[in-house]
């Protein structure tokens, strides 16, 4: 298995030695540009080569505003993760990086390990989307189509192969497939296992989160629980709605990039899930359940995934 790679990108040549040395430390594999348009020749020449962009804001010819919005304008580059650092943490700056599709950021000056901890979630997160993604391409419609399906998972693996499957045939399929692996995730750490925001963060900042997942699934009191998701086809529309057995959370304050939660290693995925190709996007009762819904043009076969399991 290769080691993930990084795109640094800063004009300060201090800068980008120092987080080589801080990243190669932990295992991941450098590429450097030194200015936006330079960043930008090297994510056309090779935009699958790289799991995160380390992207300084201010950088000379484009700046890192600049080059996220040619990326968030390239189907293949839109996904992967662009870090911001900068060192103007004023909420009208954040929320311009925000707007801009920067999900990750860094506030300069920072230390190694919160530049590990940001980074380590920003590839964790591409890779699963890498992961589910390639799902869905594999995914075929050979189990024939019924008006509704009922399904049931309790794993990550689960939840992406189910993800990936749901996707398969719908437009946007890349984007509806990460979209809802971000809900089924939810539906299970914060759900069904109780993980807190807070336990999540301190989980991130020591690389514990998945293995912690992993063992409170063993747990008797969670051993039984499960994420229910049913699809109702309707028409043009398909009505996906995901169920987990957990205590519900206050969802409002999760629908929209946050600047509050920008330097955090964590808390964005319902809001780029509601983001991500959905025609509807709707939190029920105590927040334990959510329905989402998308539009499937006529001629269009409705997804292999509506068969009874």
């Amino acid at each position: 298995m290769t080691n993930p790679c990084i795109l640094i990108a800063d004009d300060e040549p201090l800068n980008i030695e120092l987080l080589t040395e801080w990243l190669g430390d932990a295992g991941y594999d450098i590429v450097a540009a030194h200015d936006g348009v330079e960043t930008l020749k090297i994510l056309e020449a090779q935009p699958f080569r790289f799991d995160a962009v380390l992207l300084d804001r201010m950088m000379p010819k484009k700046t890192g505003t600049d080059v996220l919005a040619e990326m968030k304008a390239d189907p293949v580059l839109a996904m992967l993760p662009a870090i911001f650092q900068t060192a103007r943490a004023a909420k009208e700056d954040v929320l311009e990086g925000l707007r801009a599709g920067a999900l990750y950021y860094l506030c300069k000056p920072f230390d190694k390990e919160t530049l590990l901890a940001v980074v380590g979630t920003a590839v964790e997160d591409h890779q699963r989307y890498r992961a589910v993604r390639e799902e869905t391409a594999r995914t075929t419609r050979a189990l024939g189509l019924l008006e509704r399906g009922t399904f049931r998972f309790k794993t990550m693996i689960e939840a992406r192969d189910l993800a990936a499957m749901i996707a398969s045939g719908l437009p946007e399929s890349d984007q509806i497939a990460v979209g809802l692996l971000e809900l089924f995730l939810n539906s299970i750490e914060h759900g069904n296992l109780g993980i807190s925001y807070e336990e999540k963060t301190f989980l991130n900042e020591h690389g514990r989160w998945q293995a912690e997942i992993e063992r409170r699934l063993t747990l008797p009191e969670h051993n039984a629980k499960f994420v229910a998701v049913e699809l109702t086809r309707d028409g043009d529309r398909l009505r996906i709605h995901i169920r987990d057995q957990g205590n519900g959370f206050d969802w409002r304050s999760y629908l929209d990039l946050s600047v509050e939660r920008a330097f955090d290693s964590h808390g964005r995925g319902i809001a780029l899930a509601s983001s991500l190709g959905f025609d509807s996007f709707d939190y029920l009762g105590c927040g334990n359940e959510v329905v989402v819904s998308v539009l499937v043009p006529k001629e269009q076969n409705a997804p292999a995934a509506l068969a009874s399991v």
